[in-house]
This record gives structure tokens, C-alpha cells and sequence, in this order.
């Protein structure tokens, strides 16, 4: 058996008892400052140089790095990392543009126009800025819901039968309507995703993306993936099938595709598997030789231009039906605003759009940020992304925002900052102006196939769940909830649903917190739960209760449960009970019943006599007669006669106490971050309530900010001082047993009541008293109003 192992190291500490006022006076505590909103406004306000230099740093973060850029060591490296990524900026816009549901051109100034912009406003040294699948799927799906195919069905072709023209009863789909009404609404909503993120950074609300955990983000974009691989499932084996949207969606396609699977297009297929297989093995060999490989093998360029090249010679479109580009103008089209009369229609799906392209790309600057040692500026991020993606909406763009495998191209070629950024989108300018008319061969399948090779990232997402399982199930829970939604019900839909359900697993949490009964540790001043450990002691006499969560509105009814569970008693009852013996007590002095002694109260009932404070538990005011009693020899004198009654002894009443084994209550309110109006009031309740019964209430380990906030509640009154508060549970404890070695702790168990010879004296308990308000009864006075 292993011995066990005591510390060394000891140490000890001589210093008072605190009480928190003690404290505060001893350490002469200060006041923070409060400042107006107009003080606020006129500092934020005030111009210096310094202050417009750091301004226009903060605007421009190009500023801060370019002035000292180091040319000979640096721009060689961003020359080579941005050839490279260009190369694969040109191949992943052509195929996200199928996402979209546009034309491959669109995608090429989709990796175009956002990198001018985000080069003189990014914080990232790193980002590579162009299509992202998930953000491309989001605007595809509003596309096809407001373009669908049925919106521009046109009669077919006119056709001769002997000599007498005939049109054609089968309908087409006016295809260059259809593209320029979908290039309209995935450019506004672009910009309005722009505005939105712009809006975003200028009002500095990025802390919205927080709410999107790593879990929810996580199933999030598997099911996105999901719903790529299903969206180019068409594309691979060349089907036709309906635009479907909304809840069940990926339903109604794969019905569409099955239904149709026999007019797969053989070309087509073998194009796209094999395009999988290839872009997929060459990845792998990428990655597990990245130490070796000086550049990464450039695998989605090889196969675009090997399969333009077989497509071209084997003239696949006319002699096999495959579908092919078909047209990529050189050039850009002219300036365009968006179609503000659509906004209203886009709001919702382009408000989670800007917030998920804002969490991938600010996710993704953060890891190569930490790695290469430098800060990125959130809201600024949210600026540079919304103006870029407002100037790419602008030109027939779609939504902007990075991805993880295009950055990791551009690190690890060797890419320092933004100037890979700028090559990259050199290299874009050129497909566009001058090679784009080479790749209008291309089929569609092979661009599709390398959309599908690149999900393979999301999708081994999956192994996290069981690490999640075993981590924590609630954040398994969230994965697995938020990747079904967004599978059924759809991205958007799909992710509102999950940030609810994650916002709901913190309520229930919070709502339901940890309490604990503490111990002390002997010889220590460590106070642990007693379930955890065995060398635990109990102090007599003393209950120590800890929760370990905010206390508002929502848990304020557990935080008593579990303290009346703590305690092993209900103050209210207890209170209710000893006021009803007192005045069944009462009434049998009046009634010469009960005489007091030295020893107490003893009953003088001859035997064989029944006593009626045996009687059943009525009221004594509601005893026929009760109060009426007459004296022969007029009225009484007011005679006062301390009684002591022991609650813990048998009484000479028909009632029962709820025996309270505690002369005080310590609360550790260590880990309580703050209170809300109602949990004040509550509480402030709940500590009177003990206080009347005769069990002192203590708080310990308040944060100063949690004290500033009980005064700003007017928690303190004149029962609940600030005298209750002490800093540690230990100062708590400590001057507990001081007060009850000096005698100054009365015995809970005792109360005292006057013997009044008039019909009408007082009550033990006034009025007042009795009708102190529990949270329990505005409980009643609700269901009261109710009804």
C-alpha cells in the first residue's frame, strides 16, 4: 500500500477577524469613481495627436506593419505563398459559385474584390479572404428561394411538321434571366451582410459571436457540410432536380436525385469521382509530408487544367451530353447597387450569414495569430469584413469570410502578411482578364468534386463527439442537437434553433446551481463539502452553505430549497408553529391551567381532568368563549412574568416544533457574482426569517462589486446590517465562537413570553411579525390576483 504523502511546506498567518466593514475601515477602502454619460462622451471625445495617430492606426492596420516591412527577408516568401494560394482562390471561387447557384465568373470576383480591401483594414497577417463553403450554401439557399426555376419557365423551341410551324408544348427555363435575377439577390445580400458586420464592428458588438461555442460551431458546420455534399450530389452525376428549401429540405433533393438516377450522366460521374479520390489522396500526402514538401502540391490546379484539357479534346459536351461551364467572359461587369426592395425579405437569413462568417474567419486569425505571436482586434475585424464584403456586393460578388485550408496554404508556403494576400489576388485578376475563356471546357462535376474533397475537414468533425461525451455531455448534447436542427430545418433556422438550446443548457445550469454544505478541515482554516471528503468536520451548532452560482429571478426558489434542506428546517414554519404553542401557552395561563415555576411551566389539571390544550390544533381566537372570560373579582392586574420555554423538551401543548439544532448560518458567497432586484429582496427576506427564529446569519467572500450591488438594491436594512458580511468563511467561524465563549449568542432553543393578568394584552408575536412577507407568499398574492 502507498504511504501517503504529507506537504512540507507549512505557513502561518496572525491577523484580525474581519468583518467586511472592519476590513474596509482597516484598508481604508476607496470608491470608484462614477462619471457621467456626458463626462464619458466628452473623454471619449477629446483630439490630440497621439490619439488621431492611434485612431487612424486602429482604422488602417496596414499602417502599423507595412512602414517596417522587411522587403529582402519577407516579400520573396509572400510572393511564393501568394502565387500558390492565388491558384487555389481561382479553383474554389469556380466551384463555390455552384453553392450559390451563379455562374463560375461570380466566384472569381468573389476571390477578387475582398482581399483589395481587407489588405488596408484586416488584422490578420495571415487570413486568406475569398468563398467559404458554409457562407456560400447560406446565400445559395436564399437564392434558389427567391429565384427558383419555376419563376422562369418559358415555352420550348418552335418545330416544322410538314412544312407548318408548331410550337413546342415542353417549357425551358430562361436561363440568362434566371442568372441575372440570382447574381441581384446574392449581391444584396452581400452587402447587407456587410452592413451588418460593418454595423457590428462600428458599435463594437462583436461579442455576439461569442454565444457561438466551439461545440455549436462544431456542429454547425458538419451539418453545412452535409448539406454542400447533398447540394453538389446533383452536380456529380449530372440530375435534374427541383430547388427545395426551408424544413426537410435535404429530403426532398436526395428524393429528386434517386428519382432520377437513371439519367445519370456517365461522363460526369467517373469526372467527379475521380476528381474526389485524387484532390482527396493528394491532400493526404500533403499533410503527411508537410516537412518534407517545400510547397504544397497544388492538387485542385493539376486536375482543373488536365480535365479542361480531356474535356476540351474529347469534345465530352457534344459527344457525351457532360455538363461543362460553358461561359467565363474575360473582364468585370459594371458597378451595380443592390436591390434595396429585397432587404426586407434577406434580413433574417443575411443577419446569421454575417454572424457565421464573422466566427469562422475571427476563429481562424485567432490560431495563426497565437502561432505567429501578434493580436487581433475583433471589431476591426467586423469593420474590414463588412466593408469588403459591401465593395464585393457592389461588383456581383457573393458573401467573402476565409477558410481554414486556403490559410494554411498561405502560412505554411511561407506567407508573412497581407502582400501573399495581394499576390493571391493577382493571380485571380489574371483567370479573369485573361485565362478564365481557357477553363469554359471544364465540366461542372470536377468543380463539384473538389468542393466535396474540401468538406473532408468538417466532417471529421465527427470523431469530437465522443470526446465530448466523455468531456462534458452538455456540450455533446449542444454539438449533436445543433448538426440535427440544421440538417432538418436548415442552416439558418437550424442555427437559431441551437443557439437557443445552448442559451437554454446555461439557464438550466444556472438555474439549478451546486450547493454544498461545507466542513472544516481540523487544524485549518479550509472548508470543504462534505461529500468529497472524509476528514471533514461538522462545527456544532454552526451550518456552512455554499452555492456556487449567481443568485436571480430564475434560482432564487432552489437557492431556498436547497438551504431549508441544508438547515433541515423551514424557518417560516418553525416560526408559524412556536407562535401558535405560545398562544395555546398563553391562553392556559390565563386560565390558571398552567402555573409558572423555577422549573417552568408545570401543568395544575387535576388528574383524571382533560386538559384542553390537548384539544385539537385550531386556533386559540377561534375557541368558542375563548377570549370571554370573567373575573369575579374584577378586572385583573398586569402582572409581567418571564417564562422561558425550551423547544427542545416535551410541551405542555398539543403542537409540534420543528426541532432547530443550529444557533447560526454562514453563507459563502464566494462564487455568487451578483444578485438581481428579486434575489435581493428574497434573500434579505430569507435571513430575517432565521433571524426571528434565533439563528444569526453570516455572508462570507462577498466581492466588493457583489457589496456595491446589494447597496444598490437597498439590501441593508436596520435587522440586516452590514455587519453580517466577513470576509473569509474562516473570519465567519471565528467570530461566531468568540461571540459564544463571551455568552452573547442567545440559546435558539429558548423564548420568552409575559404572563398578563388582562383579558387584553398583547400577543407574544405582533402582528408585525407575523405578517412578514415570504417569497412563498407572493406566491399566493399572485395566484390570489389570478383569479
Amino acid at each position: 500500500m502507498m504511504a501517503s504523502h504529507r506537504p512540507a511546506n507549512h505557513y502561518c498567518v496572525s491577523r484580525p477577524v474581519y468583518s467586511k466593514k472592519a476590513f474596509d475601515e482597516d484598508n481604508d477602502r476607496q470608491i470608484p469613481e462614477s462619471r457621467s454619460f456626458r463626462e464619458k462622451l466628452s473623454a471619449s471625445s477629446k483630439c490630440s495627436s497621439s490619439r488621431a495617430k492611434q485612431v487612424l492606426k486602429g482604422l488602417f492596420p496596414i499602417l502599423d506593419w507595412l512602414l517596417q516591412y522587411p522587403t529582402k527577408q519577407w516579400l520573396p516568401s509572400d510572393v511564393i505563398s501568394g502565387v500558390s494560394t492565388g491558384l487555389v482562390c481561382c479553383l474554389q471561387g469556380l466551384a463555390y459559385a455552384l453553392l450559390v447557384s451563379v455562374g463560375p465568373v461570380y466566384g472569381l470576383y468573389a476571390a477578387f474584390f475582398p482581399i483589395l480591401t481587407y489588405f488596408f483594414l484586416g488584422t490578420s497577417r495571415h487570413l486568406s479572404v475569398g468563398p467559404f463553403p458554409v457562407t456560400c450554401l447560406m446565400v445559395g439557399s436564399v437564392v434558389l428561394t427567391l429565384a427558383p426555376d419555376e419563376e422562369f419557365m418559358r415555352p420550348g423551341n418552335e418545330s416544322m411538321v410538314n412544312g407548318t410551324l408548331l410550337e413546342s408544348e415542353s417549357m425551358e427555363v430562361d436561363i440568362s434571366a434566371r442568372e441575372a435575377q440570382r447574381i441581384v439577390v446574392a449581391s444584396t445580400m452581400t452587402v447587407l451582410i456587410g452592413l451588418f458586420q460593418l454595423g457590428m464592428g462600428v458599435f463594437h458588438v462583436g461579442f455576439l459571436v461569442r454565444y457561438l461555442s466551439d461545440p455549436l460551431v462544431g456542429g454547425f458546420t458538419t451539418a453545412a457540410a452535409v448539406h454542400v455534399l447533398i447540394s453538389q450530389l446533383k452536380m456529380v452525376l449530372s440530375v435534374p432536380t427541383h430547388s427545395h428549401n426551408g424544413f426537410f429540405s435535404l429530403a426532398y433533393v436526395l428524393s429528386d436525385v434517386f428519382r432520377n438516377i437513371k439519367q445519370t450522366n456517365v461522363a460526369d460521374l467517373v469526372a467527379g469521382l475521380l476528381t474526389i479520390v485524387t484532390v482527396m489522396a493528394v491532400k493526404e500526402i500533403n499533410a503527411k509530408f508537410q516537412n518534407r514538401i517545400p510547397v504544397p502540391i497544388p492538387i485542385e490546379v493539376i486536375v482543373t487544367v488536365v480535365a479542361t484539357g480531356i474535356s476540351y479534346a474529347v469534345d465530352l459536351n457534344s459527344r457525351y451530353g457532360a455538363s461543362i461551364v460553358h461561359s467565363i467572359p474575360r473582364g468585370f461587369v459594371p458597378a451595380q447597387f443592390p436591390n434595396i426592395e429585397l432587404f426586407g425579405e434577406i434580413v433574417g437569413s443575411s443577419f446569421s450569414t454575417a454572424v457565421v462568417g464573422y466566427a469562422v474567419s475571427v476563429s481562424v486569425a485567432k490560431v495563426y495569430a497565437a502561432k505567429h505571436d501578434y493580436k487581433i482586434d475583433g471589431n476591426q475585424e467586423l469593420i474590414a469584413f463588412g466593408i469588403s464584403n459591401i465593395f464585393c456586393g457592389c461588383f456581383s460578388g457573393f458573401v467573402a469570410t476565409t477558410a481554414l485550408s486556403r490559410t494554411a496554404i498561405q502560412e505554411s508556403t511561407g506567407g508573412k502578411t497581407q502582400v501573399a494576400g495581394l499576390i493571391s489576388a493577382l493571380m485571380v485578376l489574371i483567370v479573369i482578364v485573361a485565362v478564365g475563356p481557357l477553363l469554359q471546357p471544364l465540366q461542372k462535376s470536377v468543380l463539384a468534386g473538389i468542393v466535396i474533397a474540401n468538406l473532408k475537414g468538417m466532417f471529421m468533425q465527427i470523431c469530437d463527439v465522443p470526446i465530448l461525451w466523455r468531456q462534458n455531455r452538455t456540450d455533446c448534447f449542444i454539438w449533436v442537437f445543433t448538426c440535427i436542427s440544421c440538417i432538418v430545418l436548415g442552416l439558418d433556422v437550424g442555427l437559431l434553433t441551437g443557439v437557443v438550446f445552448e442559451l437554454g443548457t446555461v439557464v438550466v445550469r444556472s438555474q439549478f446551481p451546486t450547493c454544498s454544505t461545507l466542513g472544516n478541515v481540523p487544524g485549518t482554516d479550509i472548508y470543504r463539502n462534505f461529500k468529497d471528503y472524509k476528514n471533514i468536520n461538522e462545527i456544532p451548532g454552526i451550518k456552512i452553505f455554499k452555492c456556487n452560482s449567481p443568485i436571480y429571478f430564475a434560482n432564487i426558489d432552489y437557492f431556498k430549497e436547497q438551504l431549508r434542506a441544508t438547515v433541515g428546517f423551514d424557518a417560516v414554519r418553525v416560526f408559524k408553529k412556536r407562535n401558535k404553542a405560545l398562544k395555546k401557552i398563553h391562553k392556559l395561563i390565563k386560565k390558571g391551567k398552567l402555573k409558572i415555576t423555577e422549573n417552568g411551566l408545570v401543568p395544575v389539571a387535576p388528574l383524571g381532568v382533560d386538559n384542553e390544550a390537548f384539544e385539537s390544533e385550531q386556533d386559540p381566537e377561534q375557541v368558542e368563549g375563548g377570549a370571554q372570560q370573567e373575573v369575579e373579582d374584577g378586572p385583573r392586574q398586569e402582572i409581567e412574568v418571564e417564562v422561558q420555554v425550551d423547544w427542545t423538551s416535551s410541551l405542555p401543548v398539543n403542537v409540534t416544533v420543528p426541532k432547530v439544532n443550529i444557533h447560526s448560518l454562514v453563507m459563502d458567497f464566494s462564487a455568487v457574482s451578483f444578485l438581481d432586484m428579486m434575489s435581493a429582496k428574497s434573500l434579505r427576506l430569507v435571513i430575517k426569517e432565521f433571524i426571528r427564529i434565533g439563528v444569526s446569519v453570516y455572508i462570507a467572500g462577498c466581492d466588493d462589486d457583489t457589496v456595491r450591488r446589494m447597496e444598490a438594491l437597498c439590501f441593508f436594512d436596520d435587522v440586516v446590517t452590514r455587519d453580517l458580511l466577513f470576509l473569509t468563511v474562516h473570519d465567519a467561524i471565528l467570530f461566531i465562537k468568540l461571540e459564544d465563549s463571551n455568552g452573547k449568542i442567545s440559546d435558539p432553543m429558548v423564548d420568552k413570553i409575559s404572563q398578563m393578568q388582562d383579558d387584553k394584552e398583547p400577543l407574544p408575536f405582533t402582528e408585525d411579525e407575523d405578517r412578514i412577507e415570504t417569497y412563498d407568499n407572493q406566491h399566493l398574492a399572485i395566484h390570489g390576483l389570478s383569479n
